[in-house]
């Protein structure tokens, strides 16, 4: 927030008078900055972490709680009061939080200077931010109340892309293709996108259940309820995706990568399944740059490398520089 210094006075009482104000200006211009009500899918409360970067506890209706989204302020967002921001919505994946991306990559340093938001939404130990036959709905909270949190108290823009990991791949396309025009873009890096690929939805029954939730609570039996597993699944709803531009990663993983065998088991598993999303959107005409590699685990020594390469893409997207 700009703050305005208390003009020189000979005036002891004046000066403590002025500065008096100047924290109060202050103080209110952070309430209506960052919120206090607890209305729905409004900010109850925020905490700065470095200079740009703020937790924001989100009231939400959806989720029937309050959640969390990490945030990352554009440089100039204070000395700009006028300007709305692009937002580039970066997922989490399974067993990890919103924490994840500014955790384990160099997000903050890498958007210094680069004139967007940085949002970073919960989607539960689980990571599917999906509407769970259960009621819980992590598509409406980061689709609607975050987007109307960021638009109306951090100058938020309508241009939008979303990238992520692991669950939060599933979920990037997922979204993307659930809601046409939405984002300008999406990116994958070992994400789930065809929930009903052979071997795929034990997987997420295993990823459900680990963290001691019914599986049945996410789409319900993946045969008995085939309509409503079709419907989430990005691979079904892929014509959603037509004239948004898309990136996809997935590596072979073959076991023992790394000296881990798990990881690279884990991204052998989703090999099949993110080719047969691709597979699809050629035989649509959809295009989507894709980066199939040898080997390869699922940890983020791979994804980061991965949001580099498709960062040209979603800069263009969101109309900031390189």
């Amino acid at each position: 927030m700009p703050q305005h210094t208390a003009g020189a006075s000979r005036s002891t009482a004046g000066m403590s008078s002025r500065r008096a104000v100047t924290r109060a200006a202050v103080t209110t211009g952070l309430a209506a900055l960052f919120g206090t009500t607890a209305a729905g899918g409004r900010a109850r409360a925020a905490t700065r972490r470095v200079p740009r970067t703020f937790d924001v506890s989100v009231s939400s209706p959806a989720l029937g709680r309050a959640a969390p989204v990490r945030l990352i302020l554009p440089s100039d967002f204070d000395a700009r009061p006028t300007r709305t921001y692009p937002v580039l919505y970066l997922l989490h994946g399974a067993h990890d939080d919103y924490t994840s991306w500014t955790r384990e990559t160099d997000i903050e340093a890498f958007t210094e200077g680069r004139d967007l938001i940085v949002a970073m939404p919960d989607a539960g130990p689980t990571g599917i931010p999906t509407a769970w036959r259960g009621g819980t709905d992590y598509e409406t909270f980061q689709l609607q109340e975050v987007p109307a949190l960021l638009a109306r108290d951090y100058r938020a823009s309508g241009v939008r892309a979303v990238a992520g990991v692991s669950t939060g791949g599933y979920g990037a396309m997922a979204h993307a293709a659930r809601h046409p025009g939405v984002f300008t873009a999406a990116a994958s890096y070992s994400g789930i996108l065809d929930t009903t690929a052979p071997g795929v939805p034990t997987l997420m029954d295993a990823i459900v259940a680990r963290e001691n939730l019914v599986p049945l609570s996410l789409w319900g039996n993946p045969i008995l309820n085939a309509l409503t597993w079709r419907d989430f699944n990005p691979r079904a709803r892929a014509t959603g995706l037509r004239g948004t531009p898309l990136y996809v990663s997935s590596g072979s993983g073959v076991p023992g990568d790394l000296g881990d065998w798990l990881p690279g088991v884990l991204e052998s598993t989703l090999w099949p399944s993110a080719h047969a999303f691709t597979d699809l959107l050629a035989l649509l005409g959809i295009p989507v740059t894709t980066h199939y590699y040898a080997g390869g685990g699922h940890s983020w020594t791979y994804w980061k490398r991965e949001f580099t390469a498709s960062w040209p893409m979603l800069a263009g997207a969101l109309g900031v520089p390189e």
